[in-house]
């Protein structure tokens, strides 16, 4: 029998849609991302980057919890 699950749906996500959902800057996405604190682009082309959609989501998930944590 063949396997009849899928996996879920992975989106690409620009840059200016990460920094929509997050509300971070650029240039605080990319400081984060230097700091290993958030997800790593993913290089399409010499010119061209996204970012895994659910990777930037969880992260904020995170950020939710550990203030909920902290309250």
């Amino acid at each position: 029998m063949a396997n009849t699950t899928t996996p879920p749906a992975r989106r690409f996500i620009k840059r200016w849609d990460v920094e929509s959902i997050t509300g971070l800057s650029c240039t605080e996405i990319y400081r984060r991302i230097a700091a290993d604190t958030f997800p790593s682009q993913v290089t399409f082309g010499p010119k061209s980057v996204v970012w895994i959609g659910s990777e930037v989501l969880a992260w904020c998930e995170e950020r939710i919890a550990e203030s909920r944590e902290a309250a």
